[in-house]
């Protein structure tokens, strides 16, 4: 050792500073001090590890998910330079030879988009989505849509992609439907099945789907002469004044809009619940800097008379500091390298066996292969080594004040000095000014700085929350936990570092218990009021395929008249297109009667005015679209096909003035629901169709009875869905715990690590309390008073410690559900808490610290005290 460190101060004393061989010279110390304390460092080490595995994780998950929808989405609607889109029902089809003649357009490309379902083999009813295409203008736009007619049929090859009877599907609806070349393929069309042949395949990929002529899938919609989109393909050198003039010839409601607008819109749908999964994820990530903290403040303070050592043969202030980054670093990257393996595997397992979902109903059917990006790769390991340096800073700064010559005589060593409260103070102010402040590109953004700002506030003012708890208990009568007092006081600035792990893992896992136990709450409550009738019955799953699956009026009369039913409320609901660029809003139209009783409203409703038309929004809607109570809004609500006033107006009709008159929750519409009522809505439209029943059963009714004969009552059994109110209660929150079981992990990684920074801390100050406690054993103290004593020090820290972060958790909690929920996603919630939970969680971290403190104390009290002290001299 002694030739080890003669060698390392020749090197030091004829290389200049800061120079390659001077940093390489500190490896030998550095894989020293871990090989002479591998628990400590393989502890953070582990922390490192494991944030950077669950946010790479979580990261892979949504990105492999992302780009394998969005590259089905490509696939689907081809390459063109640019698409016109109108409102959700379509536009005038005259349109496309008004676009044809433009000089800047080169190809235009008709297609109609219908969600539907087919008949599977199974008997069960799927999903479908159904493009109808000119398949002589669509192969260089959407070569993947293009028909590969079956050889083995006996069908004309040449004309087959223009028969309106023929239909191509791709290779998931042939697997989720059981289809085979010639099959007959039933697609839903209202209330019964039009009947289509299987003649062959499209490349498509993604989930089901089925490509027709374009007259044919006119024919299913009902909407003849009518059409979803067009594609284009300019000219070459059309630039941005040719697209200028062609938005201007558009008729209102139809817009020109970039190629990628439907997968930009994909990856709008999902990016806030992406964003938010990602930062939770970082969580563990972020506890994980306060245990390198933890570990690498007192490994500075047990190495002070190394370090003094060094100082006097040359080592200058600038390389111990540099010392000390030098192996945060080296263990943040060991940890993030072992993260990213971890977190690999941890993908792939769930991409194998959980698809790509993540709970959040976004990527629904899709089971992506793991795609790895390299940039994003470095970024994590980036990160985990940023972690570690943020981690170990402080300790770094604190080894730089180091003063050798006096800490070689025992004065001077790395002894915290008592820091004044203001700056914690001043982050936490912070932190509670950044909560007021609007979102940022749609993000919580400046949310998310409060909450850091808040834990580091948090923990900054630990030392002064020890003072203010010691000084508020009364003084102790016995010697030892009067000696235990003192001595937790008068080191109170170590606690810092043996409990900044704990405040940080306690707080965010009481704010995410809050915040998940609110959300619930919130829901179930909900549940209560949107789900009043005994069973319910739909036609549909979404807006969008309640287009083309629907109930007739004279079956809801059949339903009335069934043995049983008492009542029977049906509804209407359809996709609006309030904003190109926006996912489309649910409308709903229903018997309002009382609205305040009818929908879950946050306030009085406003009366409406003779001549007006009262609507009610959600939450959301307020939030895109600023629809306040009182204000005005254009609502494109089209007439339907075949109704009279569909004969005297073209789909994209004017817009209908109504006035916003109540504001409600809605937890189910992320991207917004207008509710209007039912007899005013099909004034304006002329739609005697329903997709909702809600029914009330007579008294004594058996409930299974009634389901069997509504299926009965059905045309065909698969063409409705019953739920009875039990069944959908429990089965809305089986889908929010699924949503949110991905924070219950986090909470566990969280205090695990914040447990085993306690256990790396206080074993590392009871190590270098050897003298010490021999000391204390030559005044007398017993080995198991030794032990009491420390476990008092440490029952006074973690006491503090768990005050601080549990108020520091309630506040982030605010955060969470008055900031971070409504800005991403646009609802709101009271705040509820579990204090039995809370209380539990709090005195299970406080025991196992305690317990810890406890259990290093008895392992260095084995030692012999006479040797211990014998150090000394």
């Amino acid at each position: 050792m002694r030739l080890g460190i003669a060698a390392l101060s020749a090197r030091w004393s004829r290389s200049p500073r800061w120079a390659p061989s001077t940093l390489w010279a500190l490896l030998p110390l550095i894989t020293r001090e871990w090989q002479h304390h591998p628990w400590r460092h393989g502890v953070a080490l582990l922390a490192v590890a494991l944030g950077v595995a669950l946010a790479w994780s979580v990261h892979l998950i949504n990105v492999s998910a992302l780009a394998e929808f969005s590259a089905a989405v490509r696939s689907a609607n081809g390459a063109p330079d640019a698409v016109v889109r109108g409102p959700s029902e379509g536009f005038d089809e005259r349109l496309l030879d008004q676009l044809g003649a433009d000089p800047a357009i080169d190809r235009a490309s008709p297609v109609i988009e219908i969600e539907t379902y087919a008949a599977a083999a199974d008997g069960q009813r799927v999903a479908v989505r159904v493009l109808g295409i000119d398949a002589l203008v669509a192969a260089p736009l959407s070569p993947d849509l293009m028909p590969q007619p079956a050889a083995a049929l006996n069908v004309d090859q040449r004309l087959a992609v223009l028969n309106p009877e023929l239909a191509f599907v791709n290779a998931a609806a042939r697997d989720r439907l059981g289809l085979v070349d010639g099959a007959e393929l039933a697609l839903q069309s209202g209330p019964g099945w039009t009947r289509l042949r299987v003649a062959g395949n499209v490349a498509a990929a993604g989930t089901p789907l089925v490509v027709v002529d374009i007259a044919a899938a006119q024919a299913l919609a009902g909407s003849a002469g009518w059409l979803s989109r067009i594609d284009l393909r300019l000219r070459p050198g059309a630039g941005a004044e040719a697209l200028a003039k062609l938005q201007s010839a558009l008729p209102a409601g139809v817009n020109l809009l970039p190629a990628n607008e439907a997968e930009q819109r994909v990856s709008n749908l999902s990016r806030a619940y992406r964003v938010n999964l990602t930062v939770l994820a970082l969580v563990a990530l972020f506890v994980g800097a306060f245990l390198v903290f933890s570990v690498v403040s007192l490994s500075v303070a047990q190495r002070t008379p190394a370090f003094a050592l060094l100082g006097v043969l040359g080592m200058t202030a600038p390389e111990r500091r540099t010392l000390v980054l030098t192996e945060c670093a080296a263990l943040g990257l060991a940890g993030s390298l072992l993260g990213l393996a971890l977190g690999t595997a941890m993908a792939a397992a769930a991409l194998r066996w959980l698809a790509g979902d993540l709970g959040g109903g976004y990527f629904p059917g899709i089971a992506p292969p793991l795609q790895v990006q390299p940039a994003a790769l470095i970024g994590f390991a980036v990160l985990g080594v940023l972690s570690a340096l943020a981690g170990g800073y402080l300790p770094a700064k604190q080894a730089q004040a180091l003063r050798p010559a006096l800490a070689l005589k025992g004065f001077g060593g790395v002894v915290a000095n008592s820091s004044p409260p203001w700056p914690g103070l001043l982050l936490l102010a912070a932190g509670a000014a950044l909560a007021f402040l609007p979102p940022i590109a749609g993000l919580p953004i400046a949310a998310y700085a409060a909450v850091a700002a808040l834990l580091f506030g948090g923990v900054a003012v630990v030392p002064a929350a020890v003072l203010a708890l010691m000084r508020w208990l009364p003084a102790p009568t016995g010697a030892l936990p009067l000696l235990a007092l003192r001595r937790a006081i008068f080191q109170r600035q170590t606690a810092t570092a043996a409990v900044a792990g704990v405040v940080a893992s306690l707080a965010l896992s009481v704010a995410l218990t809050v915040m998940v136990t609110s959300f619930r709450d919130g829901v179930a409550g909900w549940l209560d009021t949107v789900l009043p009738a005994d069973l319910y019955a739909r036609s549909a799953g979404s807006a969008a395929a309640a287009e083309q699956a629907w109930f007739a009026p004279d079956f809801v009369n059949t339903v009335v008249a069934l043995p049983g039913v008492r009542r029977v409320e049906a509804s209407r609901s359809r996709a609006l297109q309030l904003q190109p660029v926006r996912p489309a809003v649910t409308l709903i139209a229903r018997d309002l009667g009382d609205p305040a009783a009818a929908l879950p409203l946050l306030s009085a409703p406003r009366p409406v005015a003779a001549g007006e038309i009262g609507v009610y929004v959600s939450e959301a809607v307020v939030a895109l679209y600023g629809a306040e109570v009182g204000t005005e809004m254009m609502l494109p609500i089209p007439a339907s096909a075949g109704s009279p006033q569909s004969a005297q107006s073209s789909p994209s009709s004017p817009a209908v003035k109504a006035r916003v008159l109540g504001v409600w929750r809605d937890y189910t519409r992320q991207f917004g629901a207008i509710a209007m009522d039912l007899p005013v809505y099909q004034q304006l439209s002329g739609d005697r169709r329903f997709n909702d029943l809600s029914i009330w059963l007579a008294p004594g009714a058996d409930a299974a009875s009634v389901q069997q004969a509504l299926r009965a009552a059905a045309a065909d059994p698969r063409l409705i869905e019953i739920a009875s109110t039990p069944a959908l209660r429990k089965m809305s929150l089986a889908i929010f715990d699924r949503s949110f079981a991905v924070t219950t992990y986090l909470q566990v990684v969280a205090i695990v690590i914040g447990l085993l920074g306690v256990a790396a801390s206080l074993s590392a100050q009871v190590i270098a309390r050897r003298k010490e406690f021999g000391l204390l054993a030559h005044l007398g103290l017993t080995r198991r008073q030794i032990v009491t004593l420390v476990a008092g020090e440490a029952a006074a820290w973690m006491a503090a410690g768990v005050l601080v972060g549990l108020l520091l958790g309630l506040a982030v909690s605010a955060v969470l559900v008055y900031v971070v929920n409504p800005q991403s996603f646009h609802w709101t919630m009271e705040l509820v808490l579990p204090w039995a939970r809370l209380a539990l969680l709090c005195a299970a971290v406080l025991a196992a610290g305690v317990m810890t403190a406890a259990f290093s104390a008895r392992l260095a009290a084995r030692r012999d005290a006479v040797l211990a002290v014998k150090e000394d001299w």
